[in-house]
């Protein structure tokens, strides 16, 4: 099997199920090919990259790759229902999904220069909030937001981008509200009993299926969280709200088409053919 084009052949049949054009730009001259841009862009998420080394890495392996400003400008143009669709296509239709949330840090500064500042941490600004297959390990749906909010706001939009059989969260998502637009979905939510909470009609309804054993599932999701973080890393090194998103769901994407490959390469007994 030819291991170099497999990333290509990957990146290729999803623009075909996702009806993508040929070319990015329609008026544009057409050079570089949709599919050369974002495996480019899919390399640098994987690897960690800078545009700049991205395009040095392709130029030594002998594969064509757009330039720097070129790359930047696909980062900006891709929208979020794209990115939304990516997830869609690669994680297929659940059944049982694990809901949750977690920060990502705008850059990765050194201690040594946060000691002699002020001592004082940076914020955490951008946040990840994501649907998760708990079968086939793979993320269904996600929500990006630069400013801190209730992890709350972003249920209802994973809930119905994903529209599995049953979800699970924890007490963050005890709302009747939310309750109420899982019925109309048809779709059981799995949250445990909060104290001094409000007892809905929906919440009432729901709380009587809850399955301990189902719900402990809910660890999945923040194991794969923290996978996430540890493969390619837990800052972002984009400035714009457009390019973080882009960077942001890249990262998804990669753990979605590339998870079997991850997990291929650290087995010691795999052999690869580079030809």
């Amino acid at each position: 099997m030819n291991k170099e084009n497999k990333l290509v052949k990957k990146v290729k049949r999803l623009l075909r199920r996702l009806g993508c054009p040929r070319w990015l730009h329609h008026f544009g001259p057409k050079t570089y090919e949709f599919y050369e841009h974002l495996c480019a862009l899919l390399i640098r998420f994987f690897c960690r990259l800078s545009y700049r080394r991205v395009k040095q890495l392709c130029d030594l392996l002998g594969r064509r790759c757009p330039s720097k400003s070129a790359l930047q400008y696909t980062a900006k143009k891709l929208s979020a229902s794209f990115w939304q669709k990516v997830l869609q296509t690669t994680s297929s239709a659940p059944h049982l999904i694990a809901i949750d949330s977690t920060g990502l840090s705008r850059t990765n500064p050194s201690y040594h220069y946060l000691r002699r500042i002020d001592g004082k941490l940076p914020k955490v600004p951008v946040k990840l909030s994501v649907a998760f297959d708990t079968r086939k390990k793979k993320y269904c749906a996600a929500k990006i937001r630069v400013l801190p909010a209730h992890d709350i706001k972003d249920a209802p939009q994973l809930l119905t981008q994903s529209r599995p059989k049953i979800v699970v969260a924890d007490k963050a998502y005890s709302s009747e509200a939310l309750y109420r637009h899982a019925a109309a979905l048809g779709t059981l939510l799995m949250v445990p009993q909060k104290k001094n909470a409000r007892h809905g009609l929906w919440r009432v309804t729901m709380q009587r299926q809850f399955r301990l054993r189902t719900y402990n599932r809910r660890q999945i999701v923040e194991a794969s969280n923290s996978s996430l973080k540890r493969k390619f890393g837990s800052s972002v090194s984009s400035k714009t709200v457009r390019t973080i998103r882009t960077e942001v769901y890249g990262r998804l994407a990669c753990h979605n088409l590339l998870g079997r490959l991850l997990r291929l390469l650290g087995q010691s007994l795999i052999i690869f053919s580079f030809r």
